[in-house]
């Protein structure tokens, strides 16, 4: 009996787990995380007691969609860039009076069920969800091409980027959702290392988990041979940068293939899988500024450990 054939893989994520084990230093980008598996994880990460983040956001959204809301206006088509489970959407679908929402995220399985959810807690609600990589530009659905646009990005994904590709990002979102348009987006401030070490190396092991997931899934989609007992996570301040750094470290010397092709890694030597930026209070702002967004209005909470901004699509500008 013939062996079971494994699903076709995504080229783009064969291509860049190739060419990143590849590179020195290796590095695969955190986009791959996230397969269904990979997305069932990092909720559960929001809500362990070290991830003070969501907590935190959730409290501000909480506080100050209302006042969001009213400068926006309603009827806008709330368009969601990485959505997830769409827990924190809620909160601003509740006080928004937005005319459709638009989820779009790179794991199909799990953006369905999502916006099955989505429509049973709002059932008057058009909901038009988009499977794709919030990265490059997105054509939206037709039922939203001629409504007004709230772009949500909430959680600090902004933060997973280097400088350069955030600020790409931002532009893209502002040809995704067209001048005029409008964008909440969750900004983490910088803090403490200990304290972020701690909330991306839980003592139970969830983030970890979340992490060599990436590594469960190059075996399954690309016929890897990783042992995956012979690595651990790994997550480190880096000051220079202002991030937190997730790494897939060797623990023992390994040689493995994926596609095909073989791979060799020494103990200590790790994948760089993802990062995650912290900002001052002025950094936001000039990233937004920079990507075409002008802040309008700015919200942190009380020690100033987390910030949302809402900003406006500017047109483009001549002079200066």
């Amino acid at each position: 009996m013939d062996a079971p054939r494994r699903p076709a893989a995504d080229p783009d994520f064969r291509h860049d787990v190739l060419a990143g084990l590849a590179a020195r230093p290796r590095a695969i980008p955190a986009r791959w995380l996230y397969d269904r598996r990979g997305s069932e994880l990092f909720e559960a990460i929001t809500r362990l007691p070290e991830y003070y983040l969501t907590r935190t956001e959730t409290r501000l959204l909480e506080a100050h969609c209302p006042e969001a809301a009213a400068l926006v206006g309603p009827g806008h088509a709330v368009v969601e860039f990485g959505s997830g489970a769409s827990l924190k959407t809620r909160i601003l679908l509740r006080g928004a009076a937005p005319s459709a929402y638009v989820p779009i995220d790179i794991s199909g399985d799990f953006l369905r069920d999502a916006a099955d959810s989505l429509r049973e807690d709002f059932p008057g609600l058009p909901v038009h969800p988009v499977e794709a990589d919030f990265m490059a530009p997105i054509a939206l659905p037709d039922a939203v091409a001629e409504q007004p646009r709230l772009g949500f990005f909430p959680g600090s994904t902004i933060g997973n980027l280097v400088a350069s590709t955030a600020v790409d990002l931002l532009r893209n979102m502002k040809r995704t959702l067209g001048v005029g348009a409008w964008l909440l987006i969750g900004f983490d401030r910088a803090k403490d290392p200990a304290e972020l070490v701690r909330a991306y190396d839980d003592e139970a092991g969830v983030t970890a988990a979340f992490n060599l997931n990436l590594l469960e899934r190059i075996n399954r989609e690309l016929g890897g041979t990783i042992p995956v007992d012979a690595f651990r996570h790994k997550a480190v301040w880096n000051d220079a940068r202002s991030r937190i750094e997730m790494h897939i470290e060797a623990v023992r010397d390994v040689a493995f293939t994926v596609d095909g092709t073989e791979f060799a890694m020494a103990a200590g030597e790790t994948i760089h899988s993802e990062n995650s930026h912290k900002y001052g209070a002025r950094d936001a702002r000039f990233m937004l500024l920079a990507g075409g967004w002008a802040p309008i209005r700015e919200w942190t909470d009380e020690e100033e450990r987390f910030a949302i901004v809402l900003a406006r699509a500017e047109p483009p500008r001549f002079a200066p």
